[in-house]
């Protein structure tokens, strides 16, 4: 399955222009399908094995969803690939991954379904130093479906760089 190789479909160059896209709704990313193989992969990585997941035939005669379902956290790492299709950033220093504030898993992710992404800025805090945290909600819907997959709060830190 090949990463989307789109051109991101909003921009930010140095703090203020990550300031201007804030609250902006930007999306949506590529579709991305979720395979039996990516999670039957992700299920051993992550040591989760769990019948609901990876065992098709088990699945399809006791689970409520009459066959297998991703993995939530399967879900939420898909965020990654798909923000890459919204938003890109440029002039700082640098820029880290520092968590997750509030991650939901409103619906279940259907083996065989696809997946896309939403954005949206929702907080820029200087916090000292030279560096900033921005916050951005992912929202990420299945085709068809009537409800979120995952609703997800990221918190990045940029570092501006020095003048």
């Amino acid at each position: 399955m090949a990463l989307s190789a789109t051109m991101p479909k909003a921009r930010g160059h140095g703090i203020e222009g990550v300031r201007e896209l804030k609250d902006q709704v930007i999306g949506p990313s590529a579709w991305r399908e979720v395979t039996q193989e990516l999670v039957n992969q992700f299920a051993e990585l992550s040591g989760d094995d769990q019948w609901i997941h990876v065992d098709v035939e088990r699945a399809a005669a006791e689970s409520p969803f009459g066959t297998t379902v991703a993995h939530g956290n399967l879900t939420l790492s898909l965020i990654d690939g798909m923000r890459r299709d919204l938003i890109e950033w440029s002039g700082f220093r640098l820029g880290v991954n520092y968590g997750w504030n509030k991650v939901r898993f409103p619906a279940p992710v259907i083996v065989g379904t696809r997946l896309r992404c939403y954005a949206q800025i929702v907080e820029v805090a200087d916090i000292g130093g030279g560096w900033h945290q921005v916050v951005t909600r992912f929202t990420v819907e299945s085709e068809g479906g009537e409800k979120p997959v995952c609703v997800a709060d990221g918190v990045g830190r940029v570092l501006v760089e020095e003048a």
